[in-house]
């Protein structure tokens, strides 16, 4: 098994196009496509799977696209981040909670006086 435990803030930016280049090349093989197949199905030409592959830069646009045809979008799950709520605006919004309920009844009755 592979040491996946890689240290990406050591690696230069060439590096990581490179290793991101290898994992689409190698991701591409094992679901048994061309390049041109892929290029196909992302909407772009051969010329950017292949400059991906061979580690070269590509636009980011490009690779989202790339991702998307080969469906691994997933992996941009990292990417995403969740609202956090302040600890005095968590409080806030609890005092605000309703602490009472009441009786649809009298709002019924309210309503049809003719005062």
């Amino acid at each position: 098994m592979e040491n996946t435990n890689i240290n990406w803030s050591i690696k230069s930016d060439q590096s990581i196009v490179e290793s991101i280049g290898v994992y689409l090349k190698q991701r591409r093989l094992d679901i048994n496509k061309t390049q041109a197949q892929l290029a196909q199905e992302a909407g772009l030409n051969r010329w950017t799977v292949t400059q991906i592959e061979k580690g070269e830069a590509i636009s980011l646009v490009s690779l989202i696209q790339i991702m998307r045809a080969l469906d691994i979008l997933h992996l941009w799950d990292t990417f995403s981040s969740k609202e956090k709520i302040s600890p005095l605006l968590l409080a806030k919004l609890a005092k605000k909670k309703k602490q009472r309920a009441r009786s649809p009844i009298n709002k019924q009755l309210q309503s049809d006086s003719s005062w």
